[in-house]
């Protein structure tokens, strides 16, 4: 039976893990069930005479968080190009009281490029990049990618988070501010989805060491608690494998923390399903089991084809075949190529697109699944 993401949000408060690992297709609804955790945890209501800053239950980075930024593009010059930052207690912290400006600095640049320059204004509130060219001149006012801007946005949070890590494990006497000391729960959703393989690694590597390295005292399962979800295979399998590795300097343990999928269900409800912890996460496998349950219920979609084309591209390169197409029958190849071609490359890849399909096309796709599976060995992943 599935659930609402309030419900499934309730699930998530009344676990005693310290992290919890959840992977969803975009456009399941992983950024409403951010929402929908934070109302739950810490609804915004203030109680006349008491202080925001001191009622700060949960942190999450999600959409809404780079919202905080914007830009001021100078529209009639068009040379005075700047992000602007909505300053609030956290921003003030980290950058005014904190003084973390070249770690934010330096983490962007670590992830993006060292030519890549910001430059904060004096009270922290608008940021101007520039590009250093080395002996040629520098390129000012330069307006970054939505990419880049990203990552700018996540180093932000990130040096705030271990900011955060490092003054709750201090005694509570010795820490710079208490105003984090009711703090529960970090949401992070997709970080930064932008970033190659190689730095998407490091990064799922550097937020698993800050993770294990936060207080939590196992007895009575107090400390902070981390709900992470993402849509990124490679940055979810990283994760999983470093919350499978013990920590003994830590105390960190695997039956410390949870894997699961999200789901979104044909009624609109949601499923939160367990990942074994001696399962590996395989995309692959998770795309042609979407498949056989969309072919089972009938309820096939132009972006099953898409999934299909992934599975034929990941097993191509994996059996060592230097196109995909080769593993497709033999018989009318081209045609099923080309029509391979044609309805995976007009959608977008997500499980909430709603285009109908042929019935032609819906039992094509059926046979070639059937193909697939029958010459290469895959079992069937539907109970």
């Amino acid at each position: 039976m599935g659930q609402t993401l309030t419900e499934i949000a309730r699930e998530l408060q009344g676990s005693d893990k310290k992290v919890q690992l959840i992977y969803a297709f975009n456009g399941v609804g992983k950024t409403r069930l951010s929402r929908e955790f934070k109302e739950l945890i810490a609804p915004k209501v203030i109680e006349e005479g008491e202080s925001e800053e001191l009622r700060v239950k949960v942190l999450y980075y999600n959409a809404f968080t780079e919202d905080l930024f914007f830009w001021d593009n100078d529209l009639d010059s068009d040379t005075n190009r700047k992000l602007i930052v909505r300053p609030n207690n956290f921003t003030n912290w980290v950058l005014v009281e904190q003084g973390q400006e070249n770690n934010i600095i330096s983490n962007f640049q670590h992830y993006t490029s060292p030519s890549l320059i910001p430059t904060f204004n004096s009270d922290y509130s608008e940021v101007e990049f520039s590009i250093n060219r080395g002996n040629a001149a520098s390129i000012e006012n330069v307006k970054i990618s939505k990419g880049e801007e990203s990552n700018f946005i996540w180093s932000v949070f990130f040096s705030f988070l271990e900011l955060i890590v490092e003054n709750l494990n201090e005694e509570e006497g010795e820490r710079q501010t208490n105003q984090f000391d009711d703090l529960e729960y970090i949401f992070i959703d997709d970080p930064v989805s932008s970033l190659d393989d190689t730095h998407l690694i490091e990064l799922a590597v550097n937020i698993a060491v800050l993770i294990k390295s936060s207080y939590f005292d196992w007895s009575t399962k107090s400390g902070l608690k981390f709900v992470i979800t993402t849509h990124n295979p490679l940055f979810y399998n990283v994760l999983f494998n470093e919350f499978n590795n013990p920590d003994s300097s830590t105390g960190f343990k695997v039956k410390h923390s949870t894997k699961k999928r999200l789901e979104k269900l044909n009624d609109g409800t949601f499923s939160l399903l367990d990942q074994p912890n001696d399962s590996p996460f395989s995309y692959h496998l998770l795309l042609l089991s979407e498949i056989e349950r969309a072919i089972e219920e009938d309820a096939i979609q132009k972006y099953h084809y898409n999934f299909l084309r992934n599975i034929l591209e990941k097993t191509s390169t994996f059996l060592g075949y230097n196109k995909w197409r080769d593993l497709l029958p033999q018989e009318s190849r081209e045609a099923y190529y080309n029509r391979i071609i044609n309805l995976s490359s007009h959608g977008k890849f997500s499980g909430e697109e709603a285009s109908v399909i042929e019935d032609n096309d819906k039992r094509v796709l059926s046979y070639l699944v059937r193909e697939l599976k029958r010459e290469y060995g895959f079992n069937s992943l539907v109970n």
